[in-house]
């Protein structure tokens, strides 16, 4: 059974919200503020998270920060603002996707069961290749962690997801709609700048020198690869 935790000071939406994914076997806790957010996370293991922005005492991305500092669980954030600022804003604190209000419920079941079957298949590779290697950087495939020069760096799912398919196919440039459509799914509604994003992010975290890779290069046009 699948364990969500669902974050929205609206009772009324966090009530739908839970009735319609048990009616999927999963079980559903809820938080009603940043608070209690992040000391359910801490207190427990969730399979994702769904957490709305606009929250009382810490917003929802403070809360997708600080559960950033412990935990890679996916995060898919909840705004009632469409504009584009909120939603990279939630991808630069650690959000793995997000849903603009107001939203159909299944649409918001379709984007869950997509991460979780994502996860599910990243599991499942575990048995294929243990770990990956290269030049300093190590990936141990089946505690999903992710290493430079001995030292563990603390990734969001998404950002595993990117730099685990780049360093598994080292010097293959992929275009930002294929990384898109690959770690995202092909109904993911958002643009290229989502994986500039993540690309940005997860530079900072493994690059000595982000401006000057030595892991994640930049085919001008193209797209993105991990130099071998």
């Amino acid at each position: 059974m699948k364990r969500v935790l669902v974050v929205d000071d609206e009772k009324s939406i966090v009530k739908g919200i839970k009735f319609s994914l048990e009616q999927d076997d999963m079980q559903v806790d809820v938080a009603y503020d940043g608070e209690n957010a992040v000391e359910y996370a801490k207190m427990n293991k969730y399979d994702i998270i769904l957490l709305d922005i606009m929250l009382p005492g810490y917003s929802g991305l403070e809360v997708c920060q600080m559960v950033r500092e412990f935990s890679d669980v996916p995060i898919i954030m909840l705004t009632a603002k469409g504009e584009d600022m909120d939603k990279i804003l939630g991808l630069e604190y650690g959000a793995d996707d997000y849903i603009t209000k107001p939203f159909n419920i299944l649409e918001v079941k379709a984007r869950i069961k997509a991460i979780l079957r994502r996860n599910g298949k990243n599991q499942d590779s575990k048995d294929d290749v243990k770990t990956i290697e290269s030049r300093g950087l190590k990936i141990d495939c089946e505690s999903r962690r992710v290493y430079v020069e001995g030292k563990e760096v603390n990734l969001t799912a998404k950002e595993y997801e990117l730099v685990f398919l780049l360093v598994s196919n080292p010097n293959k440039v992929y275009s930002r709609e294929q990384l898109l459509k690959t770690i995202w799914g092909s109904t993911y509604p958002g643009d290229a700048r989502t994986v500039d994003v993540h690309v940005r992010r997860l530079r900072e975290k493994i690059e000595a020198t982000p401006a000057e890779p030595k892991y994640i290069h930049t085919r001008w046009g193209v797209g993105y690869y991990f130099m071998e």
